[in-house]
């Protein structure tokens, strides 16, 4: 595969203010802190306002990421918004970003790939890019997911958070470069992540409110399985397509949705942990905004330089997957 000549040129993320934790939800649903962590990871998850959706945190980590470009909203002239979450059906949550940046010189549309999305986002900028369609693009994963979860299912409620990342995009001179990447998915397995309610097949219906049929459901032993297979599957792909191994990886960022999906591929790849960047910790499963919050947590930590090699690695709904390598 030939490298893509697309440099990142700014980052930034939001997380709501409100935590929480472990022992919030055990007053809440049939659970304990020693259940989850050991199970997950997780000690703590960021939950949006009410009144707070998902383009509006979106829209903060669109502002910190032009800052850290050094771009004004009219500089952007594409914009992807990764979510399953979208402040509603239409117009697309990327619609109502370019509106609140006032990026008036932008084309925007949002993205459906669950988890893997902010992957296929930036790998659909940087084709776009590369063919000189647009010059800056602005790749947003973003969502809120506790508006889609069943607060009584402990499942799949004590998974889940809110959040965005952003990363603004442009071409560069070879110096930075999309090296690689790898994407997936097999519809044969869609109803082992899924929302079955409120679409065309089954519109919102006072029966469908009463069934629960709004709400995230999981197989998640299923989904476990097939995710660790994949996510080596798609990293091992891209790591040949761009001519590397795992020892040229700086740093591989990981989606974000399960402490031990994340050391089973860390264990496959035989990387060391710090090389693997974890913050699922403290924010749960963001889905799309996962991968994107990390890398700029990643950046402003110092765990990522110019010149290094970045992997990401994703899984989700769909089901989809996908990877990527970049030269930072």
């Amino acid at each position: 595969m030939k490298p893509i000549n697309v440099k990142v040129i700014g980052t930034g993320s939001y997380v709501p203010e409100k935590v929480l934790t472990n022992e919030d939800l055990e007053k809440m649903v049939d659970t304990s802190d020693e259940w989850i962590t050991t199970r997950t990871g997780i000690k703590t998850r960021r939950i949006a306002a009410e009144d707070e959706a998902t383009s509006d945190m979106a829209y903060k980590a669109a502002c910190k990421a032009l800052d850290d470009a050094g771009l004004g909203p009219k500089d952007i002239d594409l914009i992807i918004v990764a979510t399953i979450t979208p402040d509603m059906f239409f117009p697309s949550t990327a619609c109502w970003v370019q509106e609140k940046l006032k990026a008036e010189n932008a084309t925007a549309f949002d993205l459906s790939a669950a988890c893997s999305g902010y992957i296929f986002s930036y790998a659909i900028a940087s084709g776009f890019l590369s063919s000189g369609t647009y010059k800056n693009a602005l790749v947003i994963g973003a969502e809120k997911l506790t508006s889609i979860l069943d607060w009584e299912d402990r499942g799949t409620c004590v998974i889940f958070g809110d959040g965005a990342g952003a990363a603004v995009l442009t071409i560069s001179s070879g110096d930075s470069q999309l090296l690689a990447y790898d994407l997936g998915s097999n519809g044969a397995y869609g109803d082992l992540l899924y929302i079955p309610g409120g679409g065309s097949k089954n519109p919102a219906t006072e029966e469908t409110v009463k069934n629960r049929m709004h709400y995230i459901k999981m197989n998640g032993n299923a989904v476990f399985k097939i995710a660790v297979n994949k996510m080596k599957e798609t990293v091992i792909n891209s790591m040949k397509k761009a001519n590397i191994k795992p020892d040229d990886i700086s740093l591989l960022i990981p989606h974000q949705a399960n402490l031990r999906i994340i050391d089973a591929l860390r264990r496959a790849l035989k990387l060391p942990e710090e090389r693997v960047f974890v913050n699922i910790d403290k924010y749960g499963n963001t889905s799309a905004a996962s991968i994107a919050i990390a890398f700029d947590e990643a950046i402003k930590e110092g765990h990522i330089k110019r010149g290094d090699i970045v992997g990401f690695a994703a899984f989700g709904g769909g089901l989809t997957w996908g990877s990527a390598i970049l030269k930072y």
